[in-house]
Formats: structure tokens, C-alpha cells, sequence
């Protein structure tokens, strides 16, 4: 008699070899995409995969790679918050949160969500422990010295978002240098403003310290009267700006003509407390930001910023990380181009004429 034919979910790659006539090694180097295998063995497998709808298991085939399917992404946690609901709606990070996401499902990996707090104490063991039950880690920002990010590449590939390549992990970030470059000669020489404030994100952020290098040197090339330093320390929140701008103003300091923002959350902070002084923007002091969050463009005037690819930020974050867990070869320091976005708390018009520097640049009207 026959043999009864079996249901499809018993099938294993050992029918598929044996109806494609191959080895077992070789269905598994097609089905998990590693190797070279040769052209006719590759549709000699498929062929056999499609003549037995084949599904291949996924947790079969993690547990064939050593690989758990899951990714690990670690932010930070603001602190105190201006407006309701601040610290939870995260603004930055969501958007790139959202692109490591969508690249993970694409691959058939999940996403295992973490955050520390800015002032957490000792979060190597913590972050560790959510390597251990990952393939790989996603960091967000500045959370561990050189030596920690070592540490943990003895345990899984790492990569990170806004610092620097070192010789245990991967970096991917956007194009500080050329964004502030376009941002500032467009405020010192576009619109002619001689004096000109950097108000800062945290001390310690690669891309707060890329950015306020740039600004300096624009400023002091075109001849402007710049302020920086710690009476205009931020933190990257609203609650940050607004505060800063707040003991400025308390303590009889004149503000200059404009006030270039090391973020969009930190200059929507800054526009609310001129606001709440009577300080009119653009027309008494101009402010911008950097990101474009989707908020920018509704704000009263509408923000100027150099806009960041943030999802594409997340999504080659994940690329990154997928060729390291695939033991591929990957370029481990990425740059994406920015882009200056004009609108009106500048004080340009809707369409104003102004140059971009290195960077590219949209205008935007409301």
C-alpha cells in the first residue's frame, strides 16, 4: 500500500532533500540564505519546497543558527517634562523606534524594548541581561563608555545610534557637521543676525557636541557674537529649554537675536517660555531646532530645523545589526544626509531665498 500521506506540518527538511536530492546541509544553506550554493541546487531546492508547500519553522530555524529572533533596542528616559505626557510620547526616539520595527518584522525578527534612566547607576549589568536574551543590541545614544560597549560585544553584535564606531561595535548616525553648518550661515549671513546662542542637549551626547563644534566655528567664521557654556546647558527636553531661557531672563540676561536649539523638543521649551514672557518669535528672537519631528510644522510660527531620516536611522540601525548577527562584512561607521527645513520662527516668509550650505534644503510654509 501506499504510505499515507502526512499533514504539511510534519514535514521537515529532510523530505525536502529527498525530493529535491540533495543534502540536508545544502536545503539549509538555501532556506537560511547562508553560503554560496550553486544555481541548480538552489532551485532543485525550491522546487521540492513548492511541490510540498514546504513552510519552513521559524523557531526550527532559529534554533538551527543558534539564533533566538529577537533584538534588543535600549533607550534612555528623560527626566522632568514641561507639558503633560512629554516624556512619554518620546518624539525622536518613537520614530526610530518605529523603523527598527519594521526592518525587524521584514527579517522575522521580534523587538525587545528597554530604557535606563539618565541618572541610573551601573546599567551594564542590566543592559547585559537584556543581551543575553537577544542576538544582538540597538543602543540608543550615550549610555556606556568604549569599554562597556566591549564588554557587551563579547556577548552579542552591537549597534549604536549616535556615536561613534569602536572596534567591538557598529555606528550609524546623521550628518551633524553639514545640518548645523547650513542651519547657522542661513541665520548669520541669510539673515544677517550678529549675535547668536547655542542652547545644548546633554554634555555627554556625541551628536550635542558634533553640533555645538559646527555652530562655533559658523558663528566665529561669519563674525557673529555667539554665546555657549553652561548658562545655556539643555538637556534635550522642553522642560530643559524652558528653563534655561527662564534663569537667563530672571537673571537680567539680554537674549540674543537668535537662539539655534540642539533639538526640536528643546526649542518648542524655548518658544514657550519667550511666549509666557511676551518675547515674540521671530520677530524679537528668532529660534530653530534639529530633527523635524512631525510636531515641528504646527507649531506658532512653525519651526525651522534640519530635518533627520529618523525611521531610515532605525532601519539601518537594523541592517547594521543583521549583517553582524549573519556574519556578514558591514560598513561599521554610517552617515545619512540631512536636510535644512525652512519655515517661519526664523523669520523668514513662507518662501524665502536663503542658501544650505553642504546640506540640502526644503522651504515650508504652514
Amino acid at each position: 500500500m501506499p504510505e499515507p500521506k502526512r499533514p504539511k506540518g510534519t514535514l521537515t527538511i529532510y523530505d525536502v532533500a529527498g525530493r529535491a536530492g540533495v543534502s540536508i546541509a545544502s536545503v539549509s544553506r538555501v532556506l537560511n540564505g547562508q553560503g554560496s550554493p550553486r544555481a541548480d541546487t538552489r532551485e532543485k531546492v525550491m522546487r521540492a519546497v513548492r511541490e510540498l508547500s514546504f513552510v519552513p519553522d521559524g523557531a526550527a530555524r532559529a534554533l538551527s543558527n543558534g539564533l533566538k529572533e529577537v533584538i534588543g533596542v535600549v533607550f534612555r528616559r528623560g527626566g522632568e517634562a514641561l507639558f503633560e505626557g512629554e516624556d512619554e510620547s518620546l518624539l525622536f526616539m518613537d520614530v526610530i523606534n518605529r523603523g527598527i520595527e519594521v526592518e525587524a518584522q521584514r527579517r522575522g525578527f521580534d523587538v525587545l524594548m528597554s530604557s535606563v534612566g539618565f541618572d541610573d547607576e551601573d546599567v551594564l549589568p542590566r543592559i547585559a541581561a537584556i543581551a543575553g536574551k537577544t542576538d544582538g543590541l540597538i543602543l540608543h545614544d550615550r549610555m556606556l563608555s568604549a569599554v562597556g560597549i566591549a564588554r557587551l560585544a563579547d556577548i552579542v553584535p552591537i549597534v549604536t545610534l549616535a556615536g561613534s564606531p569602536t572596534r567591538a561595535s557598529m555606528n550609524v548616525r546623521c550628518d551633524n557637521e553639514s545640518g548645523m553648518r547650513a542651519l547657522v550661515q542661513h541665520l548669520v549671513i541669510d539673515h544677517a543676525y550678529r549675535s547668536i546662542a547655542y542652547l545644548s542637549g546633554r554634555a555627554d551626547s556625541p551628536d550635542n557636541r558634533a553640533r555645538a563644534k559646527v555652530f562655533e566655528a559658523e558663528a566665529a567664521a561669519a563674525d557673529a557674537d555667539f554665546q555657549v557654556g553652561a548658562p545655556w546647558l539643555g538637556n534635550y527636553s522642553a522642560a530643559g529649554g524652558a528653563n534655561v531661557i527662564a534663569s537667563l531672563l530672571d537673571a537680567g540676561t539680554k537674549l540674543p537675536r537668535a537662539i539655534v536649539c540642539a533639538n526640536d523638543q528643546t526649542a518648542l521649551g524655548v518658544m514657550h517660555a519667550l511666549g509666557r514672557r511676551g518675547i515674540k518669535v521671530p520677530e524679537e528672537v528668532a529660534v530653530t531646532g534639529f530633527d523635524d519631528v512631525p510636531v515641528a510644522r504646527h507649531l506658532h510660527p512653525p519651526l525651522t530645523t534640519v530635518r533627520q531620516p529618523m525611521q531610515e536611522l532605525g532601519a539601518r540601525a537594523f541592517d547594521m545589526l543583521y549583517s553582524r548577527i549573519s556574519a556578514a562584512a558591514g560598513t561599521p561607521d554610517v552617515v545619512l544626509p540631512v536636510q535644512l527645513i525652512v519655515r517661519e520662527s526664523c523669520g523668514c516668509a513662507t518662501n524665502p531665498a536663503s542658501r544650505a550650505g553642504n546640506a540640502s534644503i526644503a522651504r515650508s510654509g504652514t
